[in-house]
């Protein structure tokens, strides 16, 4: 190809054909956009005037990955300049050194920053004001002058001091894990576990990290390790490497895992010689790190706890004599008739004599097959027989539901026991059971290994334990298939309904999840346009750009517009995977910059395009206030559990404290907790389990093939309540429906049921 000459004295014709590396140093003014996974930052420095008395040159755009700078610190930097076609000329960074400013200005900017805790942009200006270019040797070394600024006694004085000392040696640590490419909050979570000690036992003992600190993994630890030169063949990297597998296969929903596996994947992550491997394997289990089971595969502990606390319960419940009243159990269901006005399906009186009859039972079925119904029924029954009833869930929105449908009182499962954070226990266990006659359990799917044997631990004797659910949903997030072994143990009375009842058998969104069970791939009503009067629909697009764009535009003007929907509290995007483009990550950050900009108009504020735009990037990788996100982890401090939704409601400009709203709890996170969160305007599949939503909207395209089954599909529609728009390639629809076959679970609870029981 024949590439056009650039006209003479043209700007093409200037450019060197590799731009010179150049240096440039200045105060640090703003910080326009910071990614917290690469550090890759984008601000605007004022540069240092070429000589004293000269004026301030105008500020220029930086880019490149600068971990931990702040606003006010004098930059030295080297790159080239380039020219953004938008945005003008940008320095492109290279390399850079950060030190403490110098100037007034510089001090003020740093200090007013929320760098140190209890001088924020009000006691940044008193102190500068008094200390001028001395501020920071006065912190320093005569702290102790802090209180003739006006304001400041003793106590914050010391304060401020202590501060400034801690942020010191924070500094230094945050230097050398940003060396290493360890984010920010990762830092920040290193250095609150182990303080000013955090570099040393980084350098002698990098895979601890791995072991005690929530949400730092092996893969962190390896980075550090290996950057300092540690051997790859080390027992300590090995034995981390196995761990890291281990609870890989754990998060897929194993409970316990054969040798050859565990070694395979190990292998996969260490790159290193079997041999190697398996001895260090055996070292573990002679450690006490890992247990061997009865089929000789590998447990954690404490998921070996978990299924023996289970079968325990069962055997408990099931041995001890029912303290429910007399009842006579035909009249009893006569009289629920009579009150509901109508006779229910033999199905669902099976399940209600059952439930009185048998201190163990389980209720399955899918949508619209009577499960409310009966629910109703027996707790009416209860309470005309003064039983106490205790409802409970695995999320605040099931338990909701729960709630409205029978009139009483329903609570999370976590909000039940009652987690003393102290202690790291629940306040209710075997020693001391929740006051209960009976216990009913919705959404019991939910349910895995540690949860569940928790809950049981927790249930009197003499009470009576009711689980419903729905088994065709997909099993739990944490490890185990709970409902799914108890089911199948042999000695628990199950009641499956089938039979779609009255308004069920009229529900669009009901008739097409019950033939997804059937592995009947008939595409719901598909439409060229949104159809606002249909219940589900199909919206074929050719790609998953298109799939993208259709979503934002259904979330962020059709779906409110159409039926007034706020699309933050009435609608749910449910993708299958979180990468690509039609996954979580790519959808949320469409939304968060689509909805932003609607909602910063409402509210009279700059909206996050204009400020991403100056920057030339989405601000995307930020949490802003008004976003909508969900809880990515149990944090029993807080009370927030994995898979809470909520709003952020506002974040300190000073101490960068974000505060977020959910259902039943407000909860501040400082800066270390906030990748607890996620953007939630979309989440998996997974994570919507126990929750239904006004209004699904679906993405659906081939590149998900990974993760199209049966019941994952039909765990996506079911969580909508009025409406299901599917969006995407209808032949991914049709894999999905023909794709019965599902990951299955290795636990041993079938074991562990049988061997206490005497039947599995």
């Amino acid at each position: 190809m024949n590439l056009p000459h650039p006209e003479p004295g043209s700007a093409a014709a200037r450019l060197p054909a590799q731009p010179a590396v150049e240096t440039l140093a200045g105060v640090l003014e703003r910080i326009i956009f910071f990614n917290e996974e690469n550090h890759y930052t984008i601000g605007e420095l004022c540069p240092d005037p070429p000589s004293r008395d000269a004026p301030l040159p105008a500020p220029v755009i930086i880019t490149g990955v600068l971990p931990g700078v702040r606003c006010g610190e004098t930059l030295e930097l080297a790159g080239v300049w380039a020219f953004h076609r938008e945005h003008g000329a940008q320095f492109k960074v290279r390399s850079f050194k950060a030190r403490l400013p110098s100037s007034v200005h510089g001090i003020r900017k740093y200090l007013g920053s929320g760098l140190v805790p209890g001088i924020g942009k009000t006691y940044a200006r008193k102190i500068v004001d008094k200390f001028g270019e001395k501020t920071l040797e006065v912190i320093s070394t005569q702290s102790a002058r802090l209180r003739e600024v006006p304001g400041i006694g003793a106590k914050r004085a010391v304060e401020i001091k202590k501060a400034w000392e801690d942020q010191s040696a924070t500094r230094d640590v945050m230097v050398f894990l940003h060396a290493h490419g360890v984010s920010t909050s990762q830092c920040l979570r290193i250095i609150r576990q182990y303080g000013p000690f955090a570099k040393m036992l980084l350098e002698n003992e990098p895979y601890k990290i791995a072991r005690e600190i929530d949400g730092i993994g092996f893969r962190t630890a390896d980075r550090i390790a290996r950057n300092l030169g540690l051997p790859t063949e080390g027992a300590a990297r090995i034995e981390a490497g196995i761990m890291h597998a281990h609870k890989e296969l754990e998060e897929d929903g194993h409970t316990a895992v054969m040798p050859g596996a565990l070694l395979a994947r190990a292998m996969e992550v260490l790159e290193v010689a079997s041999e190697k491997v398996a001895s260090v394997l055996d070292l573990l289990v002679g450690k006490g790190r890992l247990e061997a089971g009865p089929d000789g595969s590998l447990q954690s502990p404490r998921q070996a706890r978990a299924e023996e606390q289970i079968a325990a319960a069962v055997e408990r419940l099931l041995a001890a004599p029912s303290a429910f009243p007399p009842i006579q159990v035909e009249r009893a269901i006569a009289w629920a008739q009579d009150r509901a006005g109508f006779a229910f399906a033999p199905a669902q009186v099976d399940a209600i004599r059952s439930a009185l009859a048998n201190k163990f039972t389980i209720l399955t079925g899918g949508p619209g097959t009577g499960k409310t119904t009966i629910l109703s029924a027996l707790t009416a029954i209860l309470v005309a027989k003064k039983v106490r009833i205790v409802l409970a869930a695995p999320t605040g929105r099931a338990a909701q539901r729960m709630a409205e449908t029978t009139r009483l009182q329903a609570s999370t499962i976590h909000r039940l026991l009652k987690y003393e954070p102290e202690a790291h226990r629940f306040h209710h266990n075997e020693e001391n059971p929740i006051s209960a006659g009976i216990l009913v359990v919705d959404e019991a799917s939910m349910l895995d290994n540690r949860l569940a044997g928790a809950l049981l631990c927790a249930v009197p004797a003499n009470a009576h334990v009711l689980l419903v659910g729905d088994t065709h949903q997909l099993p739990s997030v944490g490890p185990g298939n709970v409902l799914q072994d108890l089911a199948t143990c042999g000695r628990i009375p199950v009641t499956t309904l089938t039979a779609i009842h009255r308004q069920g058998a009229r529900s669009q969104i009901v008739a097409t999840a019950h033939n997804i069970l059937q592995g009947n791939p008939v595409l719901p009503a598909t439409n060229t346009a949104y159809d606002p009067g249909a219940e589900i629909q199909f919206l074929p697009v050719p790609d998953a750009g298109g799939c993208l764009e259709t979503v934002v535009r259904l979330c962020g003007d059709l779906l409110p517009a159409n039926h007034k929907l706020d699309p933050f509290r009435d609608i749910e995007v449910l993708a299958p995977m979180h990468k690509g483009i039609a996954g979580v990550q790519s959808i949320n950050a469409a939304l968060q910059l689509a909805l932003g900009k609607s909602h910063a108009a409402t509210a009279g504020g700059p909206d996050r395009a204009s400020r991403a735009g100056a920057a030339g990037v989405p601000a995307h990788s930020r949490l802003e206030p008004g976003d909508k996100v969900i809880q990515t982890r149990n944090n029993y401090d807080k009370g927030v559990f994995n898979g809470d939704l909520g709003r952020v409601r506002a974040i300190h400009p000073e101490t960068g404290v974000l505060s977020a709203e959910f259902d039943a709890a407000t909860a501040d996170y400082d800066r270390a907790e906030q990748d607890e969160l996620q953007l939630a305007y979309a989440i998996t599949i997974h994570k919507s389990q126990g929750s239904e939503f006004d209004t699904v909207v679906i993405p659906l395209v081939k590149a998900h093939f990974l993760m199209l089954q049966r019941n994952l599909i039909y765990t996506a529609i079911t969580r909508g309540r009025k409406r299901v728009i599917l969006v995407g390639d209808p032949a991914a629809y049709t894999l999905a429906v023909r794709n019965a076959e599902s990951l299955r679970r290795h636990t041993l609870l079938p074991f562990r049921l049988g061997k206490i029981l005497g039947k599995c």
